[in-house]
């Protein structure tokens, strides 16, 4: 188990009868970048939700370098380093862009409260430091223009890459990204493609629910495939594009007349 970033083994969730989520059992390796893809309604969001305990599962364990999850808060998991991001924006209100970034930065502050509060040197020089790496992950997702923008105004896909950025801030050992490509044109994809892979090899293990195929594709080291809440593949990306599974759970099967 301590050999994978996170193990999952027989993970279930059901929702007033329907199966969300139907005994799902995989594990991604450190330093990974797995992507989890499936059509709309097969489950992606919900195991995320029981990865991190914002929903509790009804059956099965997951594990985080070798460590069970069950019965920890979400911000207890975060504390653990997986840090998570979601499927629609989530920035502060009432923060510019680079205050959102800083605002990862909770969880690794070390000044006391009281050091904080009376501003006091130690107090003053780590938050230079919070300011100047947020600065430098601004600058990282093409957003430095921006740092002085309210979040909320920003266009969709740039509150996604806030919202990435916040995450990184928080010095992450394993990264869920829900849809980050979503809202972005070709060109942002891209970019966000060969970020996504200088993150992993920075040693940041990355899990992506992603719709967008090529961008999947291009970046994924594995690739696992709901449908129905089911695992129905996992494999390297070529092998899942071929998979008779796979093409029937996205475009479905002729029907003889």
């Amino acid at each position: 188990m301590s050999a994978s970033a996170l193990a999952l083994t027989g993970l279930a969730k059901t929702f007033g009868g329907l199966k969300a989520v139907d005994r799902v059992s995989f594990t991604v390796p450190v330093g990974g970048l797995i992507a989890l893809i499936g059509p709309n309604g097969a489950g992606k969001t919900t195991l995320f939700n029981l990865i991190t305990n914002l929903i509790p599962p009804d059956d099965g364990a997951v594990h985080l370098h070798g460590e069970a999850l069950s019965g920890l808060s979400p911000s207890a998991i975060a504390r653990r380093g997986l840090l998570r991001t979601f499927q629609t924006a989530r920035v502060f209100p009432g923060l510019t862009a680079l205050e959102n970034v800083m605002a990862g930065a909770h969880r690794l502050v070390r000044a006391p409260a009281l050091g904080q509060m009376l501003w006091l040197p130690a107090a003053r020089r780590e938050e230079a430091a919070i300011q100047a790496r947020a600065e430098a992950l601004l600058d990282l997702v093409g957003l430095s223009a921006f740092r002085d923008t309210a979040a909320t105004s920003l266009p969709i896909g740039a509150q996604k890459l806030v919202e990435l950025g916040r995450a990184l801030m928080a010095r992450p050992n394993l990264l869920l990204l829900d849809e980050p490509a979503a809202g972005l044109n070709d060109v942002e994809t891209a970019e966000l493609g060969a970020l996504l892979r200088a993150v992993r090899d920075s040693g940041v293990t990355i899990m992506v629910v992603e719709h967008n195929m090529s961008l999947v594709m291009d970046i994924a080291d594995q690739v696992v495939v709901l449908d129905l809440g089911v695992l129905i593949a996992q494999g390297r990306p070529a092998e899942i594009q071929a998979d008779p599974r796979v093409i029937e759970a996205y475009l479905g099967v002729e029907t003889a007349a």
